[in-house]
């Protein structure tokens, strides 16, 4: 992929989820096809998005309202096992829901960082995160691929459907090696494609920034994250997950081309030589 082609995907991306925070924040979200699995302003289609996506009526309570927008594939949270006094960095934090949720795990102690590339997102989440009065939660503006985070500082990162958004996903795994801690995990709710994505598909730019178009094929997500160093590699596809996935483009059929998954891997922890 060239650099053009990149950041013609990227800016598609920025411009598609701006317009899905901003619908979000008026209350008018008709006609904004924008995300993974839609957005809606009205609270009751999120619930139900978001329980079959596999979070708990008690999880949905517990954040603040507007929060839950509806995104994502899965829940990072249910494989992270997060310990009070982690640190956790979310990549592509949106609203800030699953930041909230990490939060609520590491009771007072611990940090959550949650980083977004799009303005209106992260205005989105500071705002929810000073309406539910969190103060071991920040919100940074970046990208996924070069993140905003110190060298060896993070426990574990999670993410929601966010990764296969990225035209460099090499680059992404590389650099969350680079934050993470040795022994350090990786704990992802992601797409991967589950057969050779057409070219009509692949070159469908409202389809990558609707989570369909940029997913790869298993054996190649796991050659990424082998090559960025990382180990105990397991990558879940979620067969029930097709019953969500055909909505995100009705009537294309796309749940016969990606399949949602759980994506985890550890970084090694080095042994001294003496």
């Amino acid at each position: 992929m060239d650099h053009k082609q990149a950041d013609d995907i990227r800016q598609n991306v920025r411009d598609s989820y701006t317009q899905v925070a901003e619908a979000s924040n008026s209350g008018d979200c008709c006609g904004v096809e924008a995300s993974c699995c839609g957005t809606h302003s009205d609270e009751e289609i999120n619930t139900v998005i978001s329980t079959r996506l596999g979070y708990s009526e008690n999880d949905l309570k517990n954040v603040p309202e507007g929060a839950d927008m509806g995104l994502g594939c899965g829940n990072p949270k249910a494989i992270a096992s997060i310990q009070p006094g982690e640190t956790v960095l979310d990549l592509g934090s949106g609203g800030g829901f699953d930041c909230f949720l990490a939060a609520q795990e590491l009771k007072e102690t611990g940090q959550v960082i949650g980083i977004d590339m799009t303005p209106a997102m992260l205005s989105k989440a500071r705002a929810n995160a000073e309406k539910g009065k969190y103060k071991n939660v920040e919100f940074r503006l970046g990208e996924i691929e070069h993140l905003p985070v110190a060298d060896n500082t993070v426990d574990v990162i999670i993410s929601n459907c966010v990764i296969n958004l990225s035209p460099h996903k090499d680059q992404v795994f590389r650099d969350a090696f680079r934050v993470l801690k040795p022994g350090g995990r990786l704990a992802i709710s992601d797409v991967v494609a589950s057969c050779e994505l057409p070219d009509e598909v692949r070159n469908d730019l409202a389809l990558y920034s609707g989570c369909i178009a940029g997913a790869l094929q298993i054996e190649e997500l796991e050659t990424i994250i082998i090559d960025a160093g990382f180990t105990n590699i397991s990558i879940t596809p979620k067969d029930e997950s097709k019953e969500f996935i055909k909505d995100w483009a009705p009537g294309k059929g796309v749940e016969e081309f990606v399949i949602s998954a759980h994506i985890e891997a550890i970084k090694p922890v080095t042994k001294s030589c003496c």
